[in-house]
């Protein structure tokens, strides 16, 4: 029982030093001096901000991306302690103590550094030479714009980490497939590619570029599965469905759970929240949550209440009315009715409050027991203040003359009756005798005389109307659309019948207890459709480029510059590395065009295993590129250069491929073959060289004269910081 003391126990292992090495070379490459600067760079500006809602638990909304990326920073700051009171309120702003630089810069710096093994890896995978694979690593590792991103709190080496891995695991999936289908470590690079994939998307939107690419190439590989007339029927079926569970189901499952953790961490009410519904934000804590808590839920004859405009844009707006009446002549020449103005207001004021009436009583009240106002009732929505009716008739709308003007109904004793009564229609109704909810309910109101739709047509007044926004009647045959539903906001009981009294009761807070917390679905939902319908403002930046100006490195940014010296940092590629990597694709690509049409005429110049590598890594490093790039000339957004480095990192996995292919298959005799190596030995030596050349703008930690700054302008495009003393 106990012989096993009588023998040492020995533990083997292999170990690859190329890989420790790599690995080593990356970490001290991004992980030196990584809290210098110690001032806001760049975009650190933006994402600091959002890093100190995590830490204070605020609620945002960021337009570029999904939250994943957003906590992996915070993850940072939460690991260094960070209590999230900082003013990131302008770039360069020297940090103060109570910042952990280091903890938030580390874990974008351990991206960028592991990427550098894995680019080892992926091209091992594809089996090329090991020469190969240490060649795509090393260039990995001295690629300035790479460096410079990662040392930052930035996002773009997160983002290039889970792409190479997604790349990675999918490799060493179909490699296992060839041996073990079905094994443990078949299914461990099976699901870690959805996983991988999944948490591309959810760092940026650009992610869904890798993934799609993931998704075509495991299609045509499960295509040829399906043809194997070695496999049986359920075991094709088995593999397929492994694929959609791993690479479908899996990273839309944590793409859900990143927003649960986003929606459960943010609970409290914060700058962005009148982006959201009325709804969302009466579910944080705080805000309108603390306005709304405990309201009355269904809306009654003689409620008073405020409605907001579901489709809020240009801004949030809420109805609202005012003493002051349209003008009789408008600038054009075109008259009104003189009736008091109706507007959408973007603010909260108490000329927001509306009383539902019932037309066929005088009274203002709520009656007891309470009356709910159901789909389908007829209304009249009394505004508080004035106590002057809601009114729209064929008068030509001040800014929308094809739409009809609405106002409170002044009588002036002339021929024009009111005509002030609205039909209510739930849109969000479960059924038609629904009861109109405060917050839930999304309702219309059609005008019973003309079937005119209460609107917002996001116009701006002119100065008589404050520059508020124009309410119109909309023809229903026009079309349905978000600007012509509101909703419930804040709501009370009125029980005041007197003027006075009621416009005390206006003024004062509403407090009824009711919960109306929001499932975690339909937070999602709204999220994610005002994170693709929202758009920041994309004014043209200093800095911003085209997508033609990338691939010949045309263009810089200048992240960051010391208050006192010439230190300065950039975001710089090396152009030996980039114009060799454009260089590579259109040899692969014309390359591979001769060869299919050899092939089409029956003349392999290429073994088969020769040729099927050559096609995957085409498929995957080509590919890669293609996705990541050619989209952005299809954008109407400001671009930079840092989008340009996930396409680069294809390219730059293309190049020793295409380095080892002129080798093997096109140096006929050894001597072309020295000679071709001393060429790449030159050439990598000067992309080093290059890459020594550009460190004091990759680090900033070296001040060089102006003539040093000078002469490292090697493109006039090229925008380097000289001070004039």
């Amino acid at each position: 029982m106990w012989g096993f003391l009588k023998r040492p126990i020995v533990v083997t292992a292999d170990i690859n030093l190329s890989l420790v090495a790599l690995t080593g070379m990356g970490l001290l490459s991004r992980l030196w001096r990584l809290t210098y600067p110690p001032a806001v760079v760049f975009d650190e500006v933006y994402y600091g901000q959002y890093i100190s809602f995590y830490m204070k638990r605020i609620f945002f909304l960021d337009d570029s991306g999904p939250p994943f990326g957003h906590m992996v920073l915070a993850l940072g700051g939460y690991l260094g302690g960070f209590d999230g009171h900082f003013l990131w309120n302008r770039i360069g702003a020297e940090y103060s103590s109570n910042v952990p630089v280091w903890s938030l810069r580390l874990l974008p710096a351990l991206a960028g550094a592991l990427s550098v093994p894995m680019a080892y890896q992926i091209v091992l995978e594809l089996h090329f030479s090991h020469c190969a694979a240490m060649g795509a690593a090393l260039l990995m590792l001295i690629e300035n714009a790479l460096i410079t991103q990662s040392r930052l709190m930035l996002l773009e080496s997160v983002l290039i980490f889970f792409n190479l891995l997604a790349v990675l695991s999918y490799l060493k999936f179909f490699n296992c497939q060839k041996h073990s289908p079905f094994s443990l470590s078949w299914w461990f690079w099976l699901t870690l590619t959805g996983v991988a994939c999944s948490c591309a998307v959810g760092i940026k939107y650009m992610g869904m570029f890798t993934y799609v690419l993931m998704l075509a190439v495991a299609a045509v590989h499960a295509w040829h599965l399906i043809g194997d007339q070695t496999l049986s029927n359920v075991c094709v079926f088995c593999h397929l469905l492994a694929r959609a569970v791993a690479l479908l189901v899996i990273p839309v499952v944590l793409y859900l759970l990143f927003f649960y953790v986003h929606l459960i961490l943010l609970f409290r009410s914060g700058p962005h929240d009148q982006i959201m519904s009325s709804a969302f934000q009466a579910s944080l804590e705080g805000g309108l949550a603390r306005i709304t808590q405990g309201q009355p839920l269904e809306v009654a004859f003689g409620s008073q209440v405020t409605l907001r405009n579901v489709f809020g844009k240009p801004v949030p707006c809420w109805l609202h009315s005012h003493q002051d009446t349209y003008p009789m002549i408008y600038e054009n020449g075109r008259g009104s009715s003189h009736q008091q103005q109706v507007t959408c207001y973007p603010f909260k004021d108490v000329n927001n409050w509306w009383i539902v009436k019932d037309p066929g009583r005088h009274q203002l009240v709520v009656s007891s027991p309470p009356r709910p106002v159901r789909h389908g009732d007829m209304v009249q929505l009394v505004h508080g203040m004035t106590t002057r009716s809601l009114n729209t008739h064929d008068v030509a709308a001040p800014l929308s003359p094809h739409s009809q003007e609405v106002s409170c109904y002044i009588d002036y004793n002339i021929s024009m009756p009111a005509q002030n009564l609205w039909r209510l229609e739930i849109v969000n109704r479960g059924s038609d005798t629904d009861v109109w909810k405060t917050i839930l309910s999304e309702v219309r109101f059609v005008h019973v005389n003309t079937s005119a739709v209460l609107k917002l047509s996001g116009a701006h007044l002119p100065d008589w109307g404050y520059r508020q926004l124009e309410i119109v009647g909309e023809k229903l045959s026009r079309g349905y659309h978000e600007s012509m539903v509101w909703n419930v906001e804040e709501h009370r009981y009125g029980a005041s019948q007197e003027q006075r009294e009621r416009e005390r009761e206006l003024h004062s807070p509403a407090q009824v207890d009711v919960s109306r917390n929001l499932s975690f679905m339909a937070r999602f939902l709204e999220l994610q459709w005002k994170m693709l319908v929202l758009r920041s403002d994309d004014s043209e930046h200093k800095y911003s480029s085209s997508p033609l100006e990338w691939v010949t490195l045309d263009t810089n940014i200048a992240y960051w510059l010391h208050p006192r010296t010439s230190a300065q940092i950039h975001l710089l590629g090396n152009i030996v590395i980039w114009i060799s990597g454009s260089l590579a694709l259109a040899i692969y690509a014309l390359l591979s065009l001769w060869y299919l049409l050899r092939r089409r005429r029956n003349v392999h110049d290429l073994p088969q295993d020769a040729w099927l590598r050559w096609v995957l890594a085409g498929a995957l490093c080509a590919g890669g590129w293609a996705v990541n790039y050619l989209p952005f000339f299809l954008m109407e957004k400001t671009l930079f250069l840092y989008h340009y480095l996930p396409a680069l990192t294809f390219q730059i996995l293309l190049l020793p491929v295409v380095l080892q292919h002129i080798s093997d298959h096109l140096c006929r005799s050894q001597l072309q073959r020295r000679v071709f190596s001393a060429l790449v030995v030159a050439w990598y030596s000067s992309a080093c060289h290059v890459s020594h050349t550009l460190r004091p703008l990759t680090y900033g930690d070296k001040s060089l004269s102006p003539h040093e700054l000078k002469a490292l302008r090697w493109k006039d495009s090229w925008d380097i910081l000289i001070r004039k003393h």
